[in-house]
């Protein structure tokens, strides 16, 4: 992939609004995925360049934490709770489900670009298991049957 002179410029002037945080990398890291959507290795090198910070500890601090991405993800991120109330309440039958209909496993994003599938440790809706979030958005007591509604919700959506 090849940067564009733009994106380079947006990414210096994102690392140049955190030069006198004594710790700028997290917060340089989250204005571009937020910019973005990911954080490929290219705009990893830019920041490794800006921070003066070795690409591989860039590296080791976006797949360490779940929130940053590698790659693209769909238009809807699509989290699935498997802690242990959700689980306990069928939320890894859930999270088949949708790989199933979607037809991609956990981290992936579907073909036409719409969804990615999390599957989340907890997302603090115990009381409501087994729980998702899309986009932010929680979905209580999720059934197999209520995630194919979900999914033609969402693509209705973009047919609007």
């Amino acid at each position: 992939m090849f940067l564009r002179k733009e994106a380079v410029n947006q990414i210096k002037e994102i690392c140049s609004r955190y030069k006198d945080e004594p710790s700028p990398l997290m917060l340089v890291l989250s204005d571009v995925q937020n910019e973005y959507g990911y954080i490929p290795l290219e705009v990893q090198e830019v920041i490794s360049e800006e921070l003066d910070i070795p690409v591989s500890d860039i590296y080791g601090v976006v797949t360490f934490y779940s929130f940053f991405s590698l790659k693209p993800k769909g238009r809807y991120v699509i989290g699935v709770c498997i802690g242990t109330a959700c689980y306990v309440k069928g939320g890894q039958n859930v999270l088949d489900k949708f790989s199933e209909l979607l037809k991609i496993k956990i981290g992936q994003t579907s073909s036409d670009g719409l969804f990615t599938l999390d599957g989340l440790r907890c997302i603090g809706a115990c009381g409501i298991a087994p729980a998702i979030s899309i986009n932010g958005k929680v979905y209580p007591k999720v059934k197999l049957s209520d995630v194919e509604n979900i999914i033609s919700e969402y693509r209705n959506k973009e047919m609007e």
